[in-house]
């Protein structure tokens, strides 16, 4: 299955005690590169989320953050760490006695110290394991963005694919002419010098020019390549870095046709097919 390595998904759950959310970003990368924004209190959360992330996405640079909204109902009070509250207190008072610095501090940045407010006897496993279900929920909602647009991409591939293999017909098509006339060209061309010249040499020769001109075998290659992308394509796994290989290989026979044309005709028709290779390579880019 085609999948993009671009897509964005947010999933959001609430309880009793608060409320879950999970923003997922996905774009190009080489590799697998996932990176988290959680809260403190989520932190021993992280490995598992990661193994999580490894069994579902193989490629794409990978933004997940959490937000986390404690239930605060009206009537209800910020608990407060009191306990960590004194030992700050006392920390910047032994930071001020040593420096001679002011120990003031605001309160709203003793809020922001971790774990100084405490969470209101909820069960942190319970939360936690939440917090792992709905991500799973929030990759799953990734994986099925990614799906779409790359079901998107390869429809634009295959369309373009179908292009370049009916440009490869109306070469090889024309190729037969091209090279009997490129002969009957270069005998006229001789035969005007008005010069002897060994029959058996000439044919030789003109052999050796119509063979560095002929491109069939290059025609070949390039309709191999174009049936292996589309087998690469039914395939269910990821499938990026082989057709990124492969937009190599078609531009280097593109590029092949193109130095040893010798008419106006197959030039064109190879620029059109670096063209069309190009805007293949650029879609394969966002393909896992």
């Amino acid at each position: 299955m085609t999948s993009s390595m671009t897509a964005f998904a947010r999933k959001q759950a609430d309880f009793a005690w608060g409320t879950l959310i999970w923003e997922i970003r996905s774009v190009n990368q080489r590799y697998l590169e996932p990176a988290f924004r959680l809260p403190e209190q989520f932190r021993s959360t992280e490995s598992a989320l990661r193994d999580w992330l490894r069994k579902n996405i193989s490629r794409g640079k990978i933004e997940a953050q959490l937000k986390f909204q404690p239930d605060m109902s009206e009537g209800s009070q910020i608990p407060i760490n009191e306990a960590l509250l004194d030992q700050l207190n006392k920390a910047l008072e032994e930071v001020a006695v040593h420096t001679g610095a002011s120990a003031h501090t605001s309160a709203l940045e003793i809020l922001k110290w971790p774990g100084i407010i405490q969470e209101q006897g909820q069960d942190t496993k319970v939360i936690e394991e939440a917090a792992l279900s709905l991500f799973k929920e929030a990759v799953g909602l990734l994986c099925e963005h990614r799906a779409r647009e790359g079901a998107e991409l390869k429809a634009g591939i295959e369309s373009r694919l179908d292009t370049i293999t009916s440009i490869i017909s109306d070469i090889s098509t024309a190729l037969p002419g091209i090279l009997a006339a490129q002969q009957n060209k270069l005998k006229e061309q001789i035969s005007e010098l008005e010069i002897e010249v060994d029959a058996g040499r000439l044919e030789q020769e003109l052999v050796i020019i119509m063979q560095k001109a002929d491109i069939e075998e290059e025609i070949d290659r390039l309709a191999v390549h174009v049936k292996e992308i589309r087998h690469v394509m039914s395939r269910s796994e990821p499938i990026g870095r082989r057709l990124d290989f492969l937009m190599q290989e078609l531009n280097r026979e593109a590029n092949t046709i193109c130095s040893k044309s010798v008419v106006t005709e197959t030039t064109l028709n190879a620029v059109e097919l670096k063209v069309l290779i190009e805007q293949i390579r650029e879609q394969v880019q966002n393909i896992e």
